[in-house]
């Protein structure tokens, strides 16, 4: 089975494939924040504007928005946006959300002081994680932190899914010579609707200097 987003570049993957996923609920669209997400926010590491990238329908992103952020939510896929600008209607909550590529953060024309990330990082290929690192520097104010969720190597193989990364390929993706400060790698858990213990993952820590 392989129930991941498709891998490489928004641009170069099948829009109509986002949005099928959709149709439905995608096996990552657990219609509520991720708790290690929600550890960060007790821990008081969630500042100021905040930004998910590939955002789904917005659990992050209203949740933020509730908690008094300016809060803003992006995904390639106009059917999640279409369900989170539901959602927040619905919930009387003001949140900012658009259809957007993560690769081009610079078109949102503001920085952020927080930008989160829950399974978009394990989605990208070689090529484009080095532009999704740039474009997030843009996007990211001076001394503003990227919260990184992805499958590491250690979750199996077997079911299929997105990639699997080591904590190798994310330090190499975001070097000291680029301005980043990598702040801690930590083991985590990544909650979907297949996995009834979680999938094991990376919870990353970046500060842009």
């Amino acid at each position: 089975m392989n129930s991941s987003r498709p891998e490489g570049s928004p641009k170069e993957a099948s829009q109509t494939g986002f949005n099928d996923s959709y149709a439905g609920t995608p096996p990552w669209d657990i219609a509520r924040p991720q708790k290690e997400i929600l550890a960060l926010d007790d821990a008081g590491l969630i500042t100021g504007r905040v930004l998910d990238a590939g955002c789904g329908t917005g659990a992050h992103s209203l949740y933020f928005a509730k908690r008094g952020h300016e809060s803003w939510g992006i995904d390639y896929a106009p059917a999640a946006i279409e369900k989170a600008r539901k959602k927040a209607a619905e919930q009387k909550i003001q949140a900012a959300f658009r259809v957007a590529d993560a690769l081009e953060l610079t078109a949102l024309g503001r920085q952020f002081n927080t930008i989160i990330d829950c399974g978009l990082f394990h989605c990208l290929s070689d090529a484009d994680r080095v532009r999704y690192a740039k474009s997030l520097s843009q996007a990211l104010a001076t001394g503003g932190h990227y919260f990184m969720l992805c499958f590491s190597e250690h979750e199996p193989a077997e079911w299929g899914g997105p990639r699997r990364v080591t904590q190798q390929e994310i330090r190499d993706t975001f070097p000291a010579a680029d301005g980043w400060c990598v702040d801690f790698i930590r083991e985590a858990v990544f909650e979907t609707n297949f996995h009834p213990q979680g999938g094991k993952a990376w919870m990353t820590k970046i500060t842009k200097e």
